[in-house]
């Protein structure tokens, strides 16, 4: 059950593809930067689990995001949320991320990259939350 404390606290919704790890690290990232703020990850076409290079990649910077899941994007989601697309702006992919008001972050997926690859998209990725914190206000 929701406090009423949760009903004020901003949330904010990553979006990919599959959600299985460009917008799984900026959950985990804000989760652990900003835990005040709620956050959730989505994809419009979910894959079946999370990317085991991103999980080794997140638990380096001492992040543990093995325990989620992909999840599909639906509309109570998107509704009331601040949606940042991680870089998939293909109208067939990801047609609910062209409505108004979707920050697109345009990062390169991860899929198939090298470990030093993928480090370098993560730490893109937590540069990028933290500026958003920081925009925010921590809020």
């Amino acid at each position: 059950m929701c406090s009423p404390d949760d009903a004020d606290r901003k949330t904010v919704l990553f979006v990919c593809v599959e959600n299985s790890a460009r917008s799984q690290m900026a959950e985990g990232f804000l989760r652990e930067m900003a835990p005040h703020i709620r956050v959730q990850s989505a994809g419009t076409r979910p894959g079946a689990r999370v990317s085991p290079a991103a999980v080794r990649a997140m638990r380096e910077v001492g992040i543990d995001i093995s325990g989620q899941a992909p999840k599909e994007v639906t509309l109570e989601m998107l509704a009331g949320s601040t949606v940042i697309n991680m870089g998939c702006m293909d109208r067939e992919a990801c047609p609910a991320l062209f409505v108004g008001g979707v920050a697109d972050w345009k990062i390169d997926d991860p899929k198939d990259m090298d470990a030093e690859q993928i480090r370098a998209i993560r730490d893109q990725i937590r540069d990028r939350v933290q500026a958003l914190i920081d925009e925010t206000g921590g809020e």
